[in-house]
């Protein structure tokens, strides 16, 4: 801003480039600075927000949630990839009776059908042992897939005779 300034108080007889480009050029980078000025004002006193999960409502209390996943074509999004997004939208720590998933298929593929009815066979078994052993990954396809194991708290021979029946169906 100083030299663009120092421009103006410069004798007249050693100005060559023309004033207007220089006033624009010179408002242009009063303007960004100032934008920049305000966007540091965030960055002075950031916001912190905690949670309070014992403000919750009581599960009676919460409201219904629905949950769309929409599809279109199998051949350019894996039935797999959205039937994995569909059980770890069923296996959301929410009231099951207040929790509704629904896929929205598009092509209307008999893939798709096939997979979802797989998916649900699936879930039946993923979310109550998700649920039992305290397990924080809701995908199967990452649970299963990573390199370290979120075995929750439990390290015992019934969870790994479970944990491998899950990996079989």
């Amino acid at each position: 801003i100083h030299y663009r300034l120092s421009f103006f108080f410069q004798h007249p007889q050693n100005i060559t480039i023309p004033t207007l480009p220089w006033l624009l050029i010179f408002v242009s980078e009063l303007i960004l600075s100032f934008a920049w000025f305000l966007q540091q004002a965030c960055r002075w006193r950031p916001v912190y927000r905690t949670v309070f999960p014992e403000r919750l409502p009581a599960d009676d209390k919460l409201p219904a949630i629905d949950v769309f996943i929409c599809t279109a074509d199998p051949n350019k999004e894996p039935s797999v990839e959205v039937m994995n997004t569909v059980i770890s939208a069923m296996a959301l720590d929410y009231p099951p009776e207040k929790l509704h998933v629904y896929i929205s298929d598009d092509a209307g593929s008999d893939a798709t059908l096939r997979c979802t009815k797989e998916a649900w066979n699936f879930a039946k078994y993923w979310v109550p042992f998700r649920r039992k052993y305290g397990l924080v990954t809701a995908c199967p396809d990452v649970y299963f897939s990573s390199s370290e194991n979120d075995n929750g708290d439990y390290k015992g021979s019934e969870f790994k005779a479970e944990r491998k029946k899950m990996e079989v169906i």
